[in-house]
């Protein structure tokens, strides 16, 4: 899908401290990459003819092409420079999965790449190619968050795809790398920048025009908001036995689903798709810990909840650009319906309390951090334990997509793992499917698939509960 990105005029690019905060905050253990497992029809192309379709796409994302450079005495927040000596063949890469060389093994090198952190030295993403069995193509997508968010990051990836079978044929400009600027600039700007006054900041606390004109009320939901993120930010999440340290080795799992069925799940409750997605979560989550034997009687879990703040016209930016609310989960409800109206209701309060916008003042707030504190208090948070995980939902295009004539079939996203948050879900829909992509910690998730059929079985629920249970629409993502 050809899409024209913002490119910055200077010859760097300062990160947001929301997108630095992802460098600060990864670890040995903890990698700090988004990906997405994708499913094709045969492509029909050499190694080098992939490559170059591939290379002739990088200009409509400029940040393809440059690099992490840190400012001396780290003053100022990373920088990303034009990678001189970038090289395609460091970043399009082909390997060969075991037989039977089904979607199982698919999901088995997924979880390997999830793995294994970016080389910092080079612009942090990758995409591994392999062939399937039934004549299909896979590749993986793999890209560092201090780039992307879950929006951002679809729109990349779709930078490579047409919306047409027939292919998009693009003549490049030529990749003319501006030469980095010296560190004695580097250094003035992160100054120059650390006392520039905060406009952005205040121009955001006035809001829109039409907010403006009630100040008052404006003033009043940002105190609310407020209050409501550092409640939550306060109170620990309930420990189980997902509750544990993760080390550096994955599993990744997955369930796809009908859209057309989370609508009408939504219809039936008068909610929306992403709170019978929650509900969903919820239903696995319970059956994978009482698999285990422990007990979810009266168990809610909490789960960090992102929320786009892009309008329409940012929907080609590039960076992080989310707020964040803790929504709970009825871990301990058996019903189905129960489920799905307890997630409702609980959404509802949490939007009344205004706490994505308190979220949102933090992130805005930590613009002006230097960042030693801003790495500091990300560390802080993310050892807090404050969510039992993170659930990440993104509408992606609905209709297909073609990587040089070859049909996308399914698009599986997947996120990081952070402190003792041993599994995360990540959710895309894409051309009438929901795919749920599920990453959990080797060692603590040896039964991460119990996780994946406990959600399939949970949205089996919800379907008999609305009168669907004679058509089970669930399928293995194959």
């Amino acid at each position: 899908m050809i899409c024209k990105w913002d490119m910055p005029m200077a010859s760097y690019d300062v990160l947001s401290a929301h997108d630095a905060s992802f460098l600060y905050n990864e670890t040995q253990a903890a990698h700090m990459h988004v990906g997405a497992l994708a499913i094709l029809e045969r492509v029909q192309l050499s190694e080098e003819q992939v490559r170059a379709h591939v290379n002739s796409r990088l200009h409509l994302v400029p940040r393809l092409r440059r690099r992490v450079a840190w400012v001396p005495g780290n003053i100022g927040r990373p920088a990303l420079l034009d990678d001189p000596s970038f090289d395609i063949r460091s970043h399009v890469r082909f390997c060969e999965l075991p037989a039977p060389r089904g979607v199982e093994q698919a999901r088995q090198l997924m979880a390997e790449l999830m793995s294994v952190p970016l080389d910092r030295g080079r612009p942090l993403w990758e995409i591994w190619f392999f062939d399937l069995s039934e004549e299909r193509t896979g590749f993986i997508f793999k890209i560092h968050h201090c780039l992307v968010d879950g929006v951002s990051g679809v729109n990349v990836a779709t930078v490579l795809l047409d919306p047409e079978k027939e292919p998009v044929r693009i003549e490049p400009p030529p990749f003319r790398p501006v030469g980095p600027p010296s560190r004695a600039k580097l250094l003035v700007d992160a100054v120059v920048e650390a006392y520039t006054p905060p406009i952005e900041l205040i121009r955001w606390l006035r809001g829109s025009e039409a907010e403006e004109s009630r100040g008052m009320r404006r003033a009043a939901e940002i105190a609310k908001g407020t209050l409501s993120w550092a409640r939550s930010v306060r109170e620990l999440a309930p420990r189980t036995s997902l509750s544990t340290p993760i080390g550096a080795a994955r599993r990744f799992a997955s369930v796809r689903a009908r859209l057309d069925d989370f609508k009408e799940i939504k219809k039936r409750y008068a909610c929306t798709v992403n709170d019978v997605v929650l509900a969903a979560v919820a239903g696995g989550l319970g059956k994978l810990m009482r698999a285990r034997g422990e007990d979810t009687d009266g168990l809610t879990m909490k789960a960090m909840v992102p929320v786009s703040l892009r309008d329409p016209s940012q929907r080609t930016g590039h960076g992080n650009k989310v707020s964040m609310m803790a929504a709970e989960l009825p871990v301990g409800l058996r019903g189905a319906g129960e489920r799905v109206e307890f997630v409702r209701d609980r959404v509802a309060e949490l939007k009344k309390s205004k706490q994505s916008l308190g979220s949102e003042l933090f992130m805005k707030l930590s613009e002006y951090a230097p960042p030693a504190v801003l790495a500091l208090t990300g560390q802080a948070l993310t050892q807090r334990s404050h969510v039992n995980l993170v659930i990440t939902n993104v509408p992606g295009p609905q209709f297909p997509l073609y990587f040089q004539g070859a049909k996308l079939l399914d698009a599986i996203p997947c996120l990081p793992l952070f402190g003792t948050n041993s599994v995360g879900v990540a959710v895309l829909s894409y051309d009438g499917y929901i795919h749920f992509g599920l990453l959990g910690d080797r060692d603590a998730l040896p039964d991460l698939h119990l996780f994946s059929q406990g959600i399939e079985e949970a949205i089996r629920e919800m379907l008999s509960a609305v009168g669907r249970g004679d058509q089970p629409r669930v399928e293995a993502a194959e």
